[in-house]
Parts: C-alpha cells; sequence; structure tokens
C-alpha cells in the first residue's frame, strides 16, 4: 500500500472515526508538559533530591524562585487550553487565578506529604533512611501528585489533575483517581497494581500493599443507560488500617472501620466494624473482632500473602 493511499485511508479514518485533537479549534493539554509540571512540582516540593546537578542551601531561594515562575506559567497555560476545552471562551484569567491559588497551597502540601514520608520510613523495616523513601520508593512520586492533582480537581480544573495522576499512573503502577479523599500519614507499601477511585475516601495512618484495589462494585445508570457520574461508588477507609496485598474493596456504601486489618486476596463488598479483621480461612470469609496484637501472629498463613 503506498503513502497515498495509506495518507487518503487515515484522513478518512479522522473524518469518520473521530479521534482528532480539535485541529480547528483549540488543543488538549500537552502531555510532554504535564509531564514536565509533575517533574518541577517534585523538585518544588523536595528541593535538591530531583535536580541534575547539586543544590546548596544558598542558592536554593534563587532555584526555588525560577521554578515557581516557570512552573506557574506552565500551569496557567495547560490548564487555559483545559478550561477552553470545557466551554470557556476565555479562560486566561480564571487559569491564571487557579494556577496562583494552587501554588499557594505548595507549603501546606509539603507539610501533608513530609507525613507519607514518615509513614514509609516508620511502616517499612527495610528503609534505611529518609533519602531513600523519597528517591526511590514509588508511593512518595504517586501520592505528591496525587495531592497537588486532588487541589486542582477541587478547583474544578478538567483533563490536568487526571493527566498529572496518569503520570505517576506510568511510572509507578498506583493508579490514584484526583478526586480521592486521602488523610494524613498514607503509605503505599511495593505499589504496583493500586487502584483508588475517584470517591474514595481514606482515613489518616493507613497503609496499603500492592494490588489493593478500592473500586466501585455497580453503576447507577440513567435513563439513557449512561453511567450517573458524581454518585459515591468508592468505599470508605477508617483510620488506622492496614489492607494486604491483592485485597478487593468494592462500593459506596462499603466502610472498613477504624483500627481494621484486611487480609491479602480478601473479596470484600460489605462494611467492617471498627477493631475487626477480614480474611479467608478456607473458602469462607471471615470477619470478626481484632485481638490483641500477638495473637494475630497465628492467623498470619491465613490472610496474609
Amino acid at each position: 500500500m503506498k503513502h497515498a493511499e495509506i495518507k487518503a485511508a487515515l484522513l478518512a479514518s479522522y473524518d469518520l472515526d473521530g479521534g482528532i485533537n480539535h485541529v480547528d479549534g483549540v488543543n488538549l493539554p500537552s502531555q510532554e508538559s504535564i509531564k514536565e509540571l509533575a517533574r518541577d512540582c517534585m523538585q518544588l516540593l523536595f528541593p535538591g533530591y530531583f535536580e541534575d546537578s547539586r543544590l546548596v542551601k544558598k542558592d536554593v531561594p534563587a532555584h526555588v524562585d525560577r521554578l515557581l515562575e516557570k512552573f506557574e506559567r506552565r500551569l496557567a497555560a495547560e490548564i487555559a487550553k483545559s478550561l477552553r476545552f470545557a466551554g470557556e471562551s476565555e479562560p486566561a484569567e480564571r487559569a491564571g487565578h487557579v494556577a496562583s491559588e494552587t501554588l499557594a497551597c505548595l507549603p501546606a502540601l509539603r507539610r501533608l506529604i513530609q507525613t507519607d514520608v514518615a509513614a514509609a520510613y516508620e511502616g517499612d523495616p527495610a528503609a534505611r533512611s529518609i533519602e531513600e523513601i523519597i528517591v526511590a520508593y514509588p508511593c512518595v512520586l504517586a501520592i505528591s501528585l496525587q495531592r497537588f492533582a486532588h487541589v486542582l480537581y477541587g478547583f474544578g480544573v478538567p483533563l490536568v489533575p487526571r493527566m498529572l495522576t496518569e503520570y505517576a499512573h506510568e511510572r509507578t503502577g498506583c493508579d490514584i483517581h484526583p478526586g480521592a479523599r486521602i488523610g494524613t500519614h498514607f503509605f503505599i507499601d511495593h505499589g504496583t497494581g493500586v487502584v483508588i477511585g475517584e470517591t474514595a475516601s481514606i482515613g489518616d495512618h493507613v497503609k496499603l500493599y500492592q494490588g489493593v484495589t478500592l473500586g466501585a462494585k455497580s453503576f447507577e445508570l440513567d435513563p439513557q443507560g449512561h453511567p450517573v457520574k458524581g454518585v459515591k461508588r468508592h468505599p470508605g477507609v477508617g483510620e488506622h488500617v492496614t489492607i494486604y496485598a491483592h485485597a478487593t474493596i468494592l462500593g459506596g456504601d462499603t466502610l472498613i472501620g477504624a483500627h481494621s486489618i484486611v487480609g491479602g486476596n480478601v473479596w470484600l463488598i460489605e462494611s467492617m466494624p471498627p477493631n475487626s479483621i477480614a480474611y479467608f480461612k478456607g473458602e469462607n470469609l471471615v470477619i470478626r473482632p481484632r485481638e490483641r496484637k500477638e495473637a494475630l501472629v497465628e492467623q498470619v498463613s491465613d490472610w496474609v500473602i
């Protein structure tokens, strides 16, 4: 097949099948620009960790000044694209305001994310230093970008928040929707395969292992058969909860009570009271009150992988 024939077929496909990026209108946010935003965000959150060259303390103010100026300009441009895509005819002013307000949240985000780093260090005996956590643990990138994207999500920015968390998903294997509400001291050990849905809520001091899903049980449909948007679809997790590898917890009305443990490979579509344990014993799901910690060792082969 000659190039001219391929070109003609592609042009016909663009017209018939769609999937073309608004060539005659506004372009969507750039994936490369979003990746650059993600990298700059991590440098602002953790100066000295992700730069190509050594950063000394006396140069930090100038370094942060340069980063902030570049970051705000790029963020405002990508927000403007997304707002124009959503139907705003003159989005530049609002985009600039949202970018400025989002950057103003960075100090508070840093304080919050430091609790996540501390939780990872305290929760993993293999961790040798805080520095190792920041540069080598995938949860730091995934959670940090989700927390930043959550701010944009709260401002009603389309596209950009999801693109940021999808960059983190690509890098880490953790798929955390920007709409998810996550408390302090959040730790995802290993990370790969974790899925946290848009309407999930997670309390303080929660620890997840690889492969955990906080997902939707079913979708409410409108009269035309389309999924209803904006309803609670994903579980709530109370504070001081541990969820072991490959557990699947589904449903907007499913709540894991505080100080509970969900064992590995558990499939859960019902709520658990506080201070309880869920695990499989043979083919049967057991949910029982949590005993004193020493007694749990005897059960470890049943509910942890």
